[in-house]
């Protein structure tokens, strides 16, 4: 079963550069195979583009052969340029994923920050023959929302951003809606949302 493990400082990253090395190193060293690591917010709301680019760099070299997804934490982000340009960034420092959020900001996934970063990938593509993963993170919980995001990769990445190599959904209350919607589908009733273990 492949492990993953949230290092840096998760969910606030405010520890220092150092400190966010090790805890990667330890995470890798303890047999994660995907690493998610949350960035320094303060360099985006400064512009210190390359201060963050070094800052990913070396994450990414402390994850050897691991997957990482970079955590924009975009709900603390201000402006959409800000987000397209801290998602540039981590796509050129090497992400493997970049993600909007850690699921503990006041505003997590939306779909406009979801089309300026998808947008900022489908580029990086275009310039590089990279793929780079997409993870929307944080409120999304019934399914009819997950369909909008699936629609928006659908019709700005195409299909190959539909598997799990390219796109997550990073909101465990998701879970338990897909089952009460699968339940219905083979039964024909809507079961209570206690009855499932992530409701």
């Amino acid at each position: 079963i492949p492990i993953a493990a949230v290092s840096t400082g998760f969910p606030a990253g405010k520890i220092s550069l150092e400190d966010k090395i090790t805890e990667i190193k330890k995470s890798v060293a303890a047999g994660a195979t995907e690493i998610d690591i949350v960035i320094s917010r303060d360099l985006v709301l400064e512009s210190k583009w390359q201060e963050l680019y070094d800052e990913i760099k070396l994450c990414r070299q402390a994850c050897g052969d691991a997957h990482m997804k970079t955590i924009l934490a975009t709900g603390e982000i201000p402006t959409y340029t800000k987000v397209a340009k801290a998602s540039w960034v981590a796509m050129m420092a090497g992400s493997d994923f970049i993600k909007t959020s850690t699921g503990k900001e006041s505003v997590n996934a939306t779909l406009a920050v979801s089309l300026v970063m998808i947008r900022c990938i489908r580029d990086y593509y275009e310039l590089t023959g990279v793929k780079v993963g997409y993870k929307p993170a944080g409120g999304i919980q019934k399914a009819k929302q997950a369909l909008d995001y699936l629609i928006l990769l659908k019709e700005e990445l195409g299909n190959d951003w539909l598997t799990p190599n390219l796109f997550r959904f990073g909101a465990s209350s998701l879970l338990g809606d897909i089952e009460r919607q699968l339940e219905h589908y083979v039964t024909g009733r809507y079961s209570a949302g206690f009855r499932h273990p992530m409701a």
